[in-house]
């Protein structure tokens, strides 16, 4: 009565772990070519990907599957950028038009697998409502005019900035330079009472 509950309950929780394990392996391993400049907007780099998450039942159909890869890139929106889509005055400061000023916005969003298995947690541009983000379907980048501009695009970091500036001094990554981040959820293996609505996830900034 108490050890073949306890046996089970043992077991499920064994299984779940290694499925953490694997997803974030997952994650590393896309994070890493993400940002060394594997493109996985292509099927081919897809196939590679979803070879190494086939333990966890990653699909390149979307919808389809266990688990899901999130990548994306972001940028500082400074000075520079507000220039670059003409969001500056005389004096070269940003003005209002420059909306996502100071903030870090996508550049580009790739979604592989199932994404109802887990959402990112840093946001994801708005494609919906009165002023939607305008994301290319293959490609999954963003134009610059978009990113500098509409507030739709800003992503969520919570407790952690990757650039910044305190009291005129800058923390961080170099203004300008883009952050690759790597995110993997894969469903776990549910046993309830012992496990339910078990999901793993993981993610890396490179």
């Amino acid at each position: 009565m108490v050890l073949i509950p306890l046996l089970l309950g043992t077991g499920v929780t064994g299984i779940n772990m290694i499925r953490t394990l694997q997803t974030v392996q997952l994650a590393r391993d896309a994070g890493h070519m993400y940002a060394k400049g594997v493109d996985f907007s292509q099927p081919g780099n897809q196939t590679i990907l979803v070879d190494l998450g086939s333990n966890l039942g990653l699909s390149s159909t979307a919808g389809q599957g266990t688990a899901v890869v999130i990548l994306s890139s972001l940028i500082y929106v400074d000075k520079n950028q507000c220039a670059a889509v003409g969001a500056v005055d005389g004096s070269g400061n940003p003005t209002s038009a420059c909306t996502n000023y100071t903030k870090w916005v996508f550049t580009q969003r790739l979604e592989i697998g199932n994404t109802s298995v887990r959402s990112s947690n840093y946001g994801s541009p708005l494609t919906t409502g009165p002023d939607p983000v305008t994301v290319n379907s293959t490609t999954g980048q963003i134009s610059q005019q978009t990113y500098v501009t509409n507030a739709g695009d800003v992503a969520t970091f919570s407790g952690v900035n990757p650039y910044q500036v305190v009291n005129g001094n800058v923390e961080g990554l170099p203004s300008g330079q883009l952050l690759y981040v790597a995110e993997a959820g894969s469903l776990g293996f549910n046993m309830p009472p012992f496990v339910s609505n078990a999901c793993a996830y993981s993610w890396g900034f490179f």
